[in-house]
């Protein structure tokens, strides 16, 4: 169906997706998993959490292949390919096809926050996603969000408020605070809202909120400098902003991560009132508290630590 794997649509941790047709001529992309995940704990997990899904934000599992040490999974074809490179392309121009105007950008933190509000509250089982980050947003071609990756999701009964962990999961800038560092609390539903939380402000912002090439990877700049634009109610300085419409989606956009992001778990919202706040108005929405923002380092041999807030001084040069 791959063509013999002739098209190749990305590359990961886990392995290439390919593009595939099937015989009724619908479009399929194809993840074949590295080998080196021999014990297919990875595989094993998304197949059994995803089966469970049928959700309009949820990517939709059509099939696998597993035989020996040879693992896919195929799933609908999504022809706008990832979040990440409308977020992140650094070639990207004003005018390029990658620029997405407020109103697109609303509509995608919604339906991504409509699809986790369905994991956790609307499958027969509770669903904790653990890898919520641009690369694992899929847009189709009307750019409405699907959720993906499910290697690292965990399955936990529905009256389950709290979930036991061995280790840490997930990727750096988007890992709430309790998932490598008990102190800061549980880990639960909550900690997806933290990992929703950053990547809504990448979205905002259209950098990553953590540079991991850098010894320190918990300095996190962007959550900061909006937080001070908003709490001293500033231009936000963001780009596209055409009218008051885009002003006011812009806002709303920002007050509800910066709640997501708390270092509390309890703190932050659930998803169901994350898509209140969000379809509410401007007006009854609450700045909250500054974030303490903590991060994992990225060095291999350091500890998971965590970072109070860096200077305003070198926040602003950044901007």
């Amino acid at each position: 169906m791959t063509n013999s794997f002739k098209e190749k649509l990305g590359q990961g941790g886990f392995g290439s997706v390919y593009k595939g047709k099937l015989n009724d001529g619908r479009l399929v992309a194809v993840k074949v998993l590295n080998e080196s995940k021999a014990n297919g704990e990875e595989f094993i997990n998304e197949v059994a959490t995803i089966s469970r899904t049928s959700h309009v934000n949820i990517v939709s599992l059509l099939g696998f292949c597993f035989e020996s040490a040879k693992r896919a999974l195929i799933y609908e074809f999504m022809p706008n390919g990832s979040l990440e490179k409308f977020v992140f392309d650094e070639n990207t121009s004003e005018n390029s096809n990658h620029q997405l105007d407020w109103e697109t950008r609303y509509q995608i933190s919604l339906g991504i926050a409509r699809g986790l509000e369905y994991l956790h509250r609307g499958c027969n089982t509770r669903i904790l996603h653990f890898d919520i980050k641009p690369h694992n947003i899929l847009l189709d071609e009307d750019s409405v969000p699907r959720i993906s990756d499910f290697g690292l999701a965990k399955i936990c009964a529905r009256e389950e408020s709290l979930v036991s962990m061995t280790g840490p999961r997930g990727t750096i800038g988007y890992i709430a605070p309790e998932v490598f560092s008990r102190n800061f609390g549980g880990v639960s539903h909550k900690s997806d809202v933290y990992s929703y939380g950053m990547m809504v402000l990448e979205l905002i912002g259209g950098r990553k909120n953590v540079n991991v090439q850098v010894d320190n990877s918990s300095e996190i700049y962007f959550p900061h400098w909006i937080y001070k634009r908003l709490e001293l109610d500033e231009e936000l300085g963001l780009k596209r902003i055409l009218d008051e419409g885009d002003r006011v989606k812009a806002r709303k956009m920002i007050i509800v991560s910066l709640w997501c992001i708390q270092t509390d778990p309890s703190n932050r919202p659930a998803m169901s009132k994350v898509i209140e706040m969000l379809e509410g108005n401007l007006d009854s929405l609450q700045v909250p508290p500054k974030p303490f923002l903590a991060s994992p380092s990225s060095s291999p041999k350091a500890e998971f630590s965590s970072t109070f807030e860096s200077s305003l001084d070198i926040i602003e040069a950044k901007f």
